[in-house]
């Protein structure tokens, strides 16, 4: 899977209209039948200019995980990448996402797609951000 960087992101300070409409697991109350609140986007993925950015990623190594070709990750590179965490990385003079694999058996950049194999990392490893949020979109335009 590669990606290409698609730039860093800045507070837009855009607030959306959403409803918090939860279902009572007690008795139902008629009178709260939703809340509307707002919701601003920076706070949703919890962008902290200027260490968060936007990456497109290419191909389908990553697909169970979740991330398709053309997906958009946002990638924090402020955040210390652990075991278990969906990163950008550099391999062989290219950026790719995979799942982080540490472990005493060693450090692997592993794919969530059967058709890939992981990959084992000999030298010393750059991660370049960790993925924190997929915007996958839904619907085609």
């Amino acid at each position: 899977m590669r990606v290409t960087i698609l730039g860093r992101l800045g507070p837009a300070k855009i607030f959306s209209q959403y409803v918090d409409s939860r279902v009572p697991a007690g008795f139902p109350s008629p009178a709260a039948d939703y809340e509307e609140l707002t919701l601003s986007i920076d706070d949703l993925v919890d962008l902290r200019a200027p260490n968060v950015y936007l990456v497109r990623v290419s191909g389908p190594s990553m697909i169970g995980a979740g991330i398709y070709d053309g997906d958009v990750l946002v990638v924090n590179r402020a955040l210390e990448a652990r075991s278990g965490n969906v990163v950008v990385a550099y391999v062989d003079g290219g950026m790719t996402v995979k799942r982080l694999q540490i472990s005493a058996a060693g450090v692997w950049l592993q794919p969530e797609n059967t058709d890939y194999r992981a990959l084992a990392v000999t030298e010393s490893l750059h991660v370049w951000g960790v993925a924190t949020h997929n915007l996958h979109s839904l619907c085609s335009r």
